[in-house]
């Protein structure tokens, strides 16, 4: 898309989940303070989908995909949630939709705007224009160069602040070697505990864990540490919280730059038996695009490898599964057929 220049514009469904049509027949008790006089008693039969219904995401999203078929937009074979149109002038419109929130990206801005109306016509929408901020990130372009970038940094700054580390001495490295953490390290006196019931340490690694997941590939390895002690933390373990957000504080300013050209190409690797818990291996991988990570992971295996050789292989077949799903994707964007290219440890090229 910033290679191309093209148009990026945003629009948010207002009340969507009340589109949806049921399928099944539903009652429910009449609203507090809008009982009909006389009938207290009697409930009302729902003739649309309400906020609260298990089904309600699943029938907004029906309604909402019949309706873009209904418009000759097609649906991704690899996300359904992204739909495209080939327009007369052999160019593509796509609409990509997160729950209530899309994104519109075509060349041609007419196409757009009589998208939007055809939008408008069936849902009642919300035009924000040119998209600037989603889902708590940053959207910024340099449009001469050709350049986005996706940043979090008023984000990362408010939690910073939120957990008091915004004078906190600034570190270079996500997660020092010398935390080496376990579930030994959980409170095992009642100060102890005492203690950490008031450290907020399950919002702080939430925290962490969105800036993960959007745009800090980078913390991921030490996300993943830290969360595994979620149900029972101790005080090494807010250390190594404490710790992350001294590094972040160091990179507030980082971002994703998109823009470079490149084939896909993926980095992968594996330490083993490294969870002192229970001796499983971390599977860790990064893919990037034109030289931006655009998908990564570092998780725990579901299985206990027993030998350095096993670890690497159930990593790369982690890894592998990732980039068959990405050159797929991709090549419903943009026809990639270059090879996608997975380095290991070895430093043998997997093609």
């Amino acid at each position: 898309m910033a290679i191309k220049d093209l148009e990026l514009e945003q629009l948010d469904v207002k009340t969507a989940f009340l589109h949806g049509d049921l399928e099944e027949q539903i009652y429910m008790k009449q609203p507090e303070g809008f009982e009909v006089v006389g009938k207290e008693n009697h409930v009302c039969l729902l003739k649309k989908s309400l906020y609260g219904l298990k089904q309600s995401s699943r029938q907004w999203y029906k309604k909402f995909d019949s309706f873009m078929v209904s418009i000759n937009f097609s649906r991704f074979n690899y996300d359904s949630c992204v739909y495209f149109k080939k327009l007369s002038s052999g160019e593509f419109i796509y609409l990509l939709l997160y729950v209530d929130d899309m994104l519109i990206v075509a060349s041609n801005m007419k196409e757009i705007v009589r998208l939007k109306e055809q939008l408008g016509s069936a849902f009642e929408m919300k035009d924000l224009g040119a998209a600037k901020r989603i889902f708590g990130m940053e959207i910024l372009r340099d449009r001469p160069n050709q350049k986005l970038f996706l940043s979090q940094k008023e984000f990362a700054g408010n939690v910073i602040r939120r957990f008091g580390m915004e004078k906190a001495k600034i570190v270079f490295t996500p997660l020092a070697i010398h935390f080496k953490l376990s579930a030994a390290m959980s409170p095992k006196s009642e100060h102890e505990k005492k203690y950490m019931e008031n450290v907020p340490y399950s919002s702080a690694v939430g925290s962490l864990m969105y800036l993960m997941v959007c745009t800090k590939p980078d913390i991921a390895q030490a996300v993943s540490v830290v969360s595994r002690y979620l149900a029972c933390p101790g005080r090494r373990h807010w250390e190594a919280v404490k710790w992350i957000f001294r590094y972040l504080k160091g990179t507030i300013n980082a971002h994703l730059e998109f823009g470079g050209n490149g084939i896909l190409t993926g980095y992968v690797d594996s330490d083993f038996g490294g969870d002192l818990n229970k001796r499983r291996s971390l599977t860790g991988y990064v893919f990037t695009l034109g030289g931006c990570a655009i998908s990564w992971k570092s998780t725990l295996q579901f299985t206990v490898a027993l030998s350095s050789t096993e670890a690497e292989y159930m990593a790369i077949t982690e890894a592998i599964k990732e980039a068959i799903w990405l050159k797929a994707f991709l090549g419903e964007i943009a026809s990639l057929g270059d090879p996608i290219m997975v380095f290991v440890t070895t430093k043998v090229p997997f093609i």
